[in-house]
């Protein structure tokens, strides 16, 4: 019985390695057994659950692809980046981020969020903010998730990388902005 179960971890970090979003119902029914029994393999095995494997592999997918700023640097969680073409983050407002008075978030913080991710989405080890036009739209305010999504447009006169942040609370616009980016020219 200890070899079968032994036999069975070493398959499953084998398996895990190999597609590290397969689910702990798909791995008990690979091994035909509970899925309680994967769960107690992968604490014995110090393997984490499958939303931390899934952060993991982001994490050294952006490491890998980041180059302007370190992925800690962004404001809000990136979820989708396209190197010269398109990035999207969310942000979920607490209360670290509002006025206390009437629980709207503070400007500032959704500047960041969109003028970081017009940071990360340039191509470059050197981009920075030369100029920007932005405009709230409405207040976001405690508790609302901000989804930003930042295009990359072209170049400006100047040479300098355009990049257009649209910021959304339930698809509904609540900043926008057009980010004028310098970047180091290699």
């Amino acid at each position: 019985m200890k070899r079968k179960k032994k036999e069975r971890q070493e398959e499953l970090i084998r398996l895990i390695e190999d597609t590290p979003f397969i689910t702990d119902e798909d791995l008990a029914k690979k091994f035909g057994v509970s899925i309680q029994t994967i769960r107690l393999d992968r604490l014995e095995l110090s393997i984490p659950e499958l939303r931390e494997r899934i952060k993991d592999v982001a994490q050294k997918q952006w490491d890998e692809t980041v180059k302007a700023l370190p992925l800690d640097e962004v404001i809000g969680e990136v979820i989708n980046l396209e190197l010269d073409q398109s990035a999207i983050s969310l942000l979920d407002i607490s209360e670290e981020h509002v006025f206390s008075r009437n629980q709207i978030a503070r400007g500032h913080h959704l500047f960041a969020q969109a003028n970081s991710l017009a940071v990360a989405v340039i191509d470059d080890e050197l981009a920075l903010t030369a100029n920007s036009e932005i405009r709230f739209t409405r207040p976001v305010k405690l508790q609302e998730r901000v989804i930003a999504k930042a295009n990359v447009e072209g170049d400006d006169d100047k040479g300098r990388t355009i990049v257009e942040v649209s910021s959304y609370v339930d698809q509904e616009l609540v900043f926008d902005g057009k980010f004028h980016m310098y970047r180091s020219t290699e």
